[in-house]
């Protein structure tokens, strides 16, 4: 109870008047305080390119695919030859290979970013990191497998048509190269304490590997950038939206009255995410292996059943994606649908090529930086071309991509339609599940904030502090208001790290790709050893 009126308390001072006000007012006056910055920032990084009178293309959205195919080329194509590598990898084949590894870097100082030298994280022999691979890939998906996976796809599929999906299939398979490349320079360019802690992503090569071709201004100003924005995304799509649209979804199903319901659902997933995330990595990483599975078993589970009862319909459909891909219209409609819409409301859930992701894979245990590059390009896999894919066949097999006479249904309540016309009451299941999903990914967006905002104000337990209390409060708001222009905001701060993070991965790639032909070599030899 203390906890609750502390919390009411805090919340008082920083939003006057929002306990005494469950209405509009409140929900007003934040999304006018954030409207027109979130207008202005909004128009620069969704500025687009229009095609025809109907279809515009955002350049953060060319710019990611453009990235992705870029980097397919560059490493010949290690999205598909190196996929069943990295299975191998995530088992922990490798595992003693990578423990027992002798770096070959030379000792070479480097600047951190609090100015001071440091030595390559190969260098330091004591700590390699705190989580295991599959841990550090579970704690990623947890952040990118989420509403998106369920509501953005029905919407990609409302514009686009079926056809949508095939373009959908295309940018998960090339995403994942964007993924290889930033998470083996998170793990090569990552910082780790003396007490093991580690603290890595976009920010530190940024900072790191651009010093050391003596852009070092450059590189802190790009890094600085792209910290701000992640900080302001994990309090935003991170955290308020995922808050706000899972207690709307308990409230809805539940039939919940109004008035505090939103308060009080606010406040209890606030105190789960906070039991979590006060542990740090480990902690989220322990419950994201748990969440992860789950979370996919129960729902591709439920969508290979309605795939199997319906199996005489397969045909079809994959006919019907197929050829809806290539008309004109789908065409131009698949790109808008899963690619525009995917940015605005995460149809491109898999992150690929904004730089999040690499906070997480950072503290994998590997001195082969390109072992955790291999891993996290299974993330786009399941996300995407696994789950993704799920939702989009289970609505095209159920006749649910098109409008149903009276309905007014969209984004989750779509698929939902779609699952209950085969499996009566999922919607229970799948408020259960959107629940599942909107606290993972909370949990883990509170990791890449609380890492960039270490990295801004110093990697202090007041700091740490700081954040997370902040972080749990802004659970509370987003599911206790309507915050669009602050969701609209967040959307554009976390494509706006697009833009520093691929700057990035296009010069440092050379290194990438040394990194992976040592880890192939490295392989080659253990297998040697092990043959004889």
């Amino acid at each position: 109870m203390k906890l609750f009126k502390y919390l009411r308390a805090l919340i008082s001072v920083m939003f006057p008047g929002f306990l005494h006000s469950q209405t509009a007012g409140l929900d007003e006056k934040i999304n006018s305080a954030f409207e027109p910055i979130a207008n202005v920032i909004s128009s620069i990084v969704f500025y687009s390119i229009r095609i025809n009178e109907t279809v515009s293309i955002p350049i953060v959205l060319i710019i990611l695919i453009s990235g992705a195919t870029y980097f397919t080329f560059y490493f010949k194509f290690t999205n598909i030859k190196d996929f069943f590598l990295s299975i191998r990898i995530t088992r922990g084949k490798y595992d003693d290979m990578e423990r027992g590894a002798v770096t070959v870097h030379t000792e070479e100082h480097l600047i951190d970013s609090n100015g001071g030298d440091i030595l390559k994280t190969a260098k330091k022999e004591d700590h390699i990191g705190e989580v295991n691979h599959f841990q550090a890939l579970a704690s990623a998906l947890s952040a990118t497998v989420g509403l998106g996976n369920i509501a953005g796809v029905a919407v990609a599929i409302g514009l686009g048509g079926p056809g949508a999906t095939f373009w959908m299939i295309l940018a998960g398979l090339l995403g994942m190269s964007s993924k290889f490349t930033e998470c083996t320079l998170g793990v090569k360019y990552r910082d780790i304490e003396p007490d093991g802690t580690v603290h890595g992503g976009p920010m530190y090569y940024l900072t790191k590997g651009f010093a050391k071709r003596g852009w070092t201004k450059f590189g802190k100003f790009l890094a600085v950038f792209f910290a701000i924005m992640t900080v302001g995304g994990s309090f935003g799509g991170g955290n308020m939206f995922q808050a706000n649209q899972a207690t709307k979804q308990l409230i809805n199903i539940f039939g919940i009255e109004a008035g505090y319901a939103g308060f009080a659902i606010g406040i209890v997933i606030a105190l789960m995410v906070g039991l979590v995330i006060i542990g740090g990595i480990k902690r989220i990483a322990s419950v994201s292996e748990k969440i992860v599975p789950l979370m996919a078993i129960v729902y591709v589970g439920a969508g290979l059943i309605i795939v199997g009862l319906n199996y005489d319909k397969i045909g079809w459909a994959i006919s019907t994606i197929y050829h809806g891909a290539f008309t004109t219209t789908a065409v131009a409609g698949g790109l808008v649908g899963v690619m525009v819409q995917g940015i605005k409301r995460a149809v491109f859930s898999n992150e690929a090529g904004v730089g999040s992701a690499s906070i997480a894979h950072s503290a994998v245990k590997t001195k082969y930086p390109a072992s955790e590059g291999l891993v996290s390009l299974l993330e786009p896999f399941i996300d995407t071309v696994v789950i993704c894919t799920m939702t989009a066949v289970v609505i095209i097999i159920t006749g649910y991509y098109v409008q149903q006479p009276g309905s007014t249904a969209e984004g989750v309540a779509v698929t939902s339609l779609a699952f209950n016309s085969v499996i009566p009451h999922f919607d229970i299941v799948l408020t259960f599940a959107v629940f599942l999903f909107a606290f993972s990914t909370m949990i883990s967006w509170s990791y890449y904030g609380i890492t960039a905002w270490k990295y801004l104000f110093g990697r202090t337990k007041k700091m740490d502090i700081t954040y997370k209390l902040v972080f749990l409060v802004f659970t509370v708001i987003g599911a206790s208001a309507s915050l669009g222009a602050v969701i609209d905001f967040s959307d554009a701060m976390i494509f706006a790290m697009v833009f520093p993070n691929i700057i990035g991965l296009i010069v440092l790639a050379p290194e990438v790709k040394e990194e992976y032909n040592r880890y192939i070599a490295a392989i080659r030899n253990f297998k040697a050893r092990q043959a004889n």
